[in-house]
């Protein structure tokens, strides 16, 4: 997969959105962002999370999935809940499900699925837990690291940031 470039040289934003920004995207963007520090890429690569509905906007995480990133060593404390903006200025915004991609105004060449980088089921949704047990935000939280492992190699390998000899 192909990353798209950077819209300003030397730095990349990615922003990831599901429904109400408590559960999904939190998590991921809690992941995503401790992968790329591991990485070194930290510095290049920033990580933005919010939901497409404004119920929870202010609020912190679930407490489900802030017990499941803690329990997996994550810090899960920073998160407070935003809207999407509908124009944000990402250089990849990735979705957690199909509904969260149309409610983002679909596909392009900057907006696809959270889960197009995942190597066990590309391109999947990945499922909203809220109404379920701890078990569902267990679930996630492999999904989200396994993808976040992929993504991150793909960012050290393609640097869309434009900034090769980094």
């Amino acid at each position: 997969m192909t990353l798209p470039p950077s819209r300003q040289p030397g730095s990349y934003r990615v922003a990831v959105v599901c429904l109400g920004n408590i559960c999904r995207s939190p998590m991921a963007d809690v992941v995503l962002s401790a992968r790329l520090a591991d990485a070194g890429l930290d510095d290049r690569v920033t990580v933005t999370s919010s939901g497409t509905g404004d119920w929870h906007v202010g609020n912190p995480m679930d407490r489900r999935a802030a017990a499941t990133l803690t329990e997996a060593g994550y810090d899960a404390t920073r998160h407070r809940a935003q809207q999407w903006s509908g124009n944000d200025d990402a250089d990849l915004v990735l979705t957690m499900d199909a509904q969260n991609l149309a409610d983002v105004g679909g596909a392009t060449d900057r907006v696809m699925a959270f889960r197009t980088f995942d190597p066990v089921e590309p391109g999947s949704d990945v499922p909203d837990p809220y109404y379920g047990g701890d078990s569902g935000f267990e679930e996630v939280l492999a999904m989200v690291e396994r993808t976040a492992e992929f993504l991150v190699a793909a960012l050290e390998s393609q640097r869309p940031w434009g900034d090769q000899d980094s």
